[in-house]
């Protein structure tokens, strides 16, 4: 047997909700005809007469009761289920993976998620920590949506990196030493060295502003979480080159530690990773707009 026609299982319900095939033709804005054709390919397709006709009011039978009653749960689930689709579609609801590094998480990541939470209530935005290599190959394979990552980045098929924004990296040193105003790859290098772990961009950003002026120390200790490298500064483990996180770094718990620019300067800039536009859905496609509103690049 062929599968059910939703028109016209739609129009057996106006029939029997109105009582007459003039009155269904109407509400549907189909010619009369059009309505008895409904009924009879319906008919002929289950095997089973649906309606009695012949009095002025038109009667369903068992079978076309039993037939209504599961019509009508069968079209409001195929009405949910576009309205569901027309809403991914127009991004005000979905699931988006986001993958960024701590520091961009502490500092840039919780107003762009306030303002989601306005703008898109419907739309989960699922955060995760993630290098910025790690994004990408997650970007390329399919397994995440958007990746902040550190840029430039090299050229990866199929993934779009725009400039974000940029933040200028600071030298920062526990309050017991006796720091220059303004610090020096030839005064950091002597000191004890708290890094990223070499395999991470601001590894390497902080490796060739050594080695422009001549440089190549080794740390101390070496690790991905900025916060844990705040912490050891504060603790007078050793001195580190981060991005000075505004929302957190200017606050008096920090009087710990000495924030001060270095020379020559230093700036760590990142983008927004996404595959091509054509490939992307609604709920991505909005997240898209609301970081761009951000943008400080």
């Amino acid at each position: 047997m062929r599968q059910l026609n939703l028109d016209q299982l739609r129009t057996l319900i106006a029939i029997v909700d109105l009582g007459t095939f003039s009155a269904a033709a109407q509400a549907l804005h189909l010619a009369q005809p059009t309505v008895s054709l409904h009924i009879s390919e319906l008919e002929s397709r289950l095997g089973a007469a649906l309606v009695v006709r012949g009095n002025r009011r038109i009667t369903p039978t068992a079978a076309g009761s039993a037939l209504v009653e599961r019509g009508r749960k069968l079209l409001r689930d195929t009405d949910d289920a576009v309205e569901a689709v027309k809403r991914q579609a127009e991004g005000r609801v979905g699931r988006v993976r986001l993958g960024t590094s701590t520091g961009v998480l502490v500092d840039l990541l919780p107003q762009v998620l306030e303002a989601l939470g306005a703008e898109h209530s419907g739309i989960d935005v699922e955060v995760s920590i993630r290098g910025s290599f790690e994004a990408m190959e997650r970007l390329a394979a399919g397994t995440l949506d958007i990746g902040l990552v550190a840029i430039p980045q090299p050229p990866l098929r199929g993934i779009v990196v725009t400039p974000w924004c940029e933040q200028p990296m600071m030298a920062f040193v526990p309050r017991r030493w006796k720091a220059p105003k303004r610090v020096t790859p030839a005064w950091l290098a002597a000191q004890p060295l708290i890094f990223n772990e070499a395999t991470t961009h601001m590894y390497r950003l902080t490796m060739e502003w050594f080695a422009a002026a001549g440089f190549a120390p080794r740390a101390r200790i070496e690790l991905n979480y900025d916060a844990a490298m705040r912490s050891l500064v504060a603790a007078g483990y050793g001195a580190a080159l981060l991005p000075l996180q505004q929302s957190t770094d200017t606050l008096p718990s920090n009087d710990r530690m000495q924030i001060l620019p270095v020379s020559p300067k230093l700036t760590r800039r990142v983008g927004i990773a996404h595959r091509q536009h054509a490939l992307l859905d609604g709920a991505t496609l909005s997240v898209l707009e609301v970081l761009k509103t951000f943008s400080q690049a």
